[in-house]
This record gives structure tokens, sequence and C-alpha cells, in this order.
């Protein structure tokens, strides 16, 4: 089986690339910028962020996934194109053999679409990658081995949760749930808190500065900028990690349970492995602070997070046929 040369985590907020002997290239928001006017995708990724923000209206954001589901289908093939002539480079004398990992939540018809995509997007031959064992493998676990490891992999759009074993999920469940969410919650807890809009950016800001699963005996603030709804005018409100982590609960509650329905259904003989081996977290919202607490407190498990969490689902990618290959040994 020939290796591959690019490994791609097809996320619902960002598209990582990785391609052999070099690592994982590129991470940029999995977004297109469409020109109204001109009926066409004038940009992608971070050159489409950096459009979108500084437009007038007739430029919109268009994003081909979303929670864990394909949007829009000839945005994805083109910028599928896109982030892989980057890869390769123009003058590539061959056609790449490409891994592509995708969320459980995809359909089999959705496979099928993504699969075309990247074939006219100038693969040669294509692999699809379930997520949660490619985040393994990216997170530096053995896969090919007769043992249990349970990773939860929280990414943008959703959150894939699997107990793997000799290379494929035994138990495994995927919730619409994940980075994005948290944000989203952050800003509805503001608006009806506070009565104050803020943005995408300034929320994810909120939860990187402040935001946490876990209660913490000293509360830190962080000073919020937005708009009162009431009056329209900007406006500024000093909130706190309790106030964050309430907004949050929710959300992360949702996560926590799904650990525990996952780990249930897990079979006596791996159970021992998990409680030995611990539970893996990767995805960029594996990063929330005190995600590890809460779920170790509620599974009596200890818990840890992967090296480069953000990496792993591509990295994994990247390196999957080979374990595959390995496995088939």
């Amino acid at each position: 089986m020939p290796k591959t040369d690019i490994g791609i985590d097809l996320g619902s907020v960002n598209i990582r690339v990785y391609v052999r002997d070099k690592g994982v290239i590129i991470g940029e928001p999995s977004i297109a910028a469409y020109d109204k006017d001109r009926d066409r995708f004038i940009a992608y990724g971070e050159e489409a962020a950096q459009v979108i923000g500084h437009a007038s209206g007739n430029v919109v954001a268009v994003r081909p996934f979303r929670h864990g589901s394909i949007s829009d289908y000839s945005v994805l093939e083109e910028m599928l194109r896109y982030f892989i002539q980057r890869a390769i480079g123009r003058r590539a004398v061959r056609k790449p053999y490409i891994s592509i990992c995708i969320p459980g939540s995809v359909t089999n018809v959705e496979k099928r679409a993504i699969t075309e995509a990247s074939y006219q997007a100038g693969a040669r031959e294509v692999t699809m990658v379930p997520e949660s064992v490619a985040a393994a493998i990216g997170a530096g676990i053995d896969i090919t081995k007769p043992v249990g490891n349970l990773v939860v992999d929280i990414g943008g759009g959703s959150t894939d949760i699997a107990l793997i074993s000799i290379g494929s999920p035994v138990a495994e469940t995927t919730l619409p749930v994940a980075g994005r969410t948290f944000d989203d919650s952050i800003m509805r807890y503001l608006r009806r808190k506070h009565s104050l809009y803020v943005n995408e950016s300034e929320a994810e800001r909120i939860k990187i500065g402040i935001g946490t699963a876990y209660k913490r005996p000293n509360t830190e603030s962080l000073d919020v900028h937005g708009r009162n709804v009431l009056t329209g005018l900007a406006a500024t409100v000093t909130v706190t990690q309790e106030e964050v982590r309430q907004a949050l609960q929710e959300s992360t509650e949702k996560i926590v349970e799904a650990v525990h329905g996952v780990l249930e259904r897990t079979p006596p003989e791996l159970a021992a492995d998990i409680v030995e081996r611990g539970i893996v977290l990767t995805g960029g919202g594996s990063l929330l602070e005190g995600l590890e607490e809460r779920i170790g407190e509620r599974t009596g498990i200890n818990v840890m997070t992967a090296e480069n969490p953000e990496q792993c689902v591509a990295l994994g990618a990247g390196q999957y046929v080979e374990m595959i290959s390995m496995l088939g040994k």
C-alpha cells in the first residue's frame, strides 16, 4: 500500500494539512469568501478570513462544513483543490495519495461526496480515516495493539469519543458540541445576563482568557467589549471566570455525559485498560481549562491532554495508512 503524501483534517472550523516528511504545514480557517457581485469565490482559508473582515457587505463567508456535516459541496471541492495545490505545489509531477479525516457523524453519501471532491481536486488515491482513530495515532497511541484506548477529540464543530482497539472503534459516539459551541454559549450568556452582544472573535478571546470547565476558588475577570443590545451603543462589562464557567456548563456537561456513556458500553476486558492507561483528550476544544478535572471527577479515571492537540487529527491522517499496513502484517 503506497504511503500517504497528504493527510487532511477537514474540520468544521479549521482545516489542517499534513505533508509526508514535513509535518503539518497548513492550519487555517475552513472558510471561503464569496463575492456576490461577481458571483464567484475569491479566497480561501486565512486569506478569506482577512478579506471578509475588511470587505463590504457584498463579500460573505461560506463554510462547507457545519457541526460535522457538509453544507456546501461545491465550495468543499474548490477548497480541497486550493489546499491540495498549496501542499504539493503547482509543479507536482504526480498526483498525491491523500488520507482525509472525517467526523463520525458524516453519512455514507457525504463520504462519497468528499471522496469524489478529492479526486476532482487532484488526488491519485483517497483513503477516508475515522477522526477518532486519526486522533489516537496523532496522540502517539499504538492502535495496533489489542488493548483499549479511550480518545475524546473535541474539534471546532463536533466531538468524537471512541474506545479504540486493534485499529478500529469498539464503542463510539459523536455529538455536535465542541469549540464553536463554547463560543456560542458565551455569546448567549452575555446577551442574556449583561444585555451585551459580542462577536465570535471576542467570545473566543474570553474562552481562551478565562474560560474553565471546573469551579475555581479564586475567580479571575476580564473586560469584555461589545454592543449594548438595548441602546445599540458600544459597551464594556467585566466578566468573571465563574460566569464563564456557568455559561459553558451545559455544553461541557454534554461532553462529560457522552464520555460516561461510552465507558458504560465498554467491554469489561477493555475497561481495565482504560483505567490503567487513562483517557486522552485531543482537538483544539480540549484546551479549555478544567476539562481534564471535570471528566476525571465524573469518571474516576485519569485524564490527560495530548501534546499539540490541535494537530493530532492531521498527523494521524498522514500516518494512518502506514499504521494500518503494520496492523495487516
